[in-house]
């Protein structure tokens, strides 16, 4: 059985990640956010110095795919003159923040204090949630400190893995975190995440005890207070497509939200429909993008969307990596040298509930699962 190869880290833009389509360089776009402007520009450089597609990440990124080591700085260059570049591969490294797309939410200044030279040398994987609207919505997206309200509107900091926050003022809440962040740090041991290191016992500061809100959003595409949610199959969408849109807002649902918009362009992948069966499937990059797929996942995603039962989802993953989704799903669909597994409840490398199916196979287990 070929093992697929662990990196233990995100790409970035100043730090690239091979694939098997070229270098895999990641956007992280400041307060969660993209000005016309910068779709125009970062669909420009895509066509120049990349394949043409753009990928939108789990943690609300932009992945730029098919960049080759000769064409990555002069890409670098063109994603600086957009002001999307940190000022060094380290600040890019810790400023993973997440923030909600409703609401005028600023987390400008979470993203300075880890730009100064003693911000906590957090694990590359380590993220923030910015998650202060009236309700949550972001508490099944990764993150490992999190700002929430609680029922009465009051801000709490939440180490993830908790069901209560602590009370913080607006004003201090930034430093709050950080000082959260470095307790993890002076505490972690050989974990590098938080939810981990609350696993195995450890218990945060003091006064961790307002109760957290808990989410009842579930997103989709639709009209909100801000504009039009619309999704983007499999998170790819292709430079053409993506340079007639808007300002938008980044979400980390592989949707996006098209700031003012209230009648939103018909693109190819973009999806509009809330019933559409291909937002309940998430599927990986697959064969032969990524060389650690034995695979390919969004033609059989495509292929067997229609047969998904409504209250269906699922996640075909190109190896047992699942780097598309790392947590549990009702059904994943695990690609190996014979076809692929079925996972019921569980991750990408789980124990399958059965093995080898072929694609008429897997349509007979969807009629038959729950």
């Amino acid at each position: 059985m070929n093992r697929p190869e662990i990196k233990g880290f995100c790409p970035g833009a100043l730090r690239p990640m091979m694939s098997g389509d070229g270098l895999v360089v990641r956007i992280r776009p400041y307060n969660g956010r993209l000005s016309h402007a910068q779709v125009q520009g970062i669909a420009a450089l895509s066509q120049r110095y990349g394949n043409g597609f753009i990928d939108l990440s789990s943690r609300a990124n932009v992945q730029l795919r098919g960049v080759t080591r000769d064409t990555h700085g002069a890409l670098i260059e063109g994603l600086r003159s957009l002001s999307l570049i940190d000022p060094s591969e380290a600040v890019e490294s810790r400023r993973n923040i997440i923030v909600t797309p409703f609401g005028e939410t600023n987390a400008t200044s979470l993203t300075e204090a880890l730009t100064q030279p003693d911000a906590p040398e957090l694990p590359h994987k380590f993220g923030f949630a910015v998650d202060t609207g009236p309700k949550p919505v972001l508490q099944t997206a990764p993150a490992d400190i999190r700002l929430e309200r609680d029922a009465t509107g009051g801000l709490i900091l939440v180490a993830e893995g908790m069901t209560a926050g602590k009370p913080v003022a607006a004003n201090e809440s930034i430093q709050e975190a950080l000082t959260l962040a470095q307790w993890f740090m002076d505490t972690r041991g050989t974990h590098n995440r938080m939810a981990q290191l609350l696993a195995d016992g450890k218990s945060p500061p003091a006064d961790f005890t307002t109760a957290r809100q808990t989410q009842t959003y579930q997103p989709a595409p639709g009209l909100t207070p801000h504009g039009m949610l619309a999704g983007i199959a499999f998170g790819q969408i292709t430079a053409g497509a993506f340079s007639t849109l808007g300002d938008i807002r980044l979400t980390p649902w592989r949707m996006i939200l098209l700031e003012g918009v209230e009648n939103p362009p018909r693109l190819d992948g973009l999806i509009t429909d809330p019933a559409d069966p291909l937002l309940r499937i998430i599927a990986c990059t697959g064969a032969p993008g990524c060389t650690q797929a034995l695979n390919q996942t969004r033609p059989i995603a495509r292929s067997i969307a229609a047969y998904l039962k409504p209250f269906q989802t699922l996640h075909i993953s190109g190896c047992a990596k699942g780097c598309a989704h790392p947590k549990p799903a009702p059904l994943t669909l695990t690609a190996t040298e014979n076809g692929f597994d079925l996972v019921k409840q569980g991750r990408a490398g789980d124990t399958p509930a059965a093995t080898s199916l072929s694609t008429d196979d897997i349509i007979k287990a969807l009629s038959h699962a729950p």
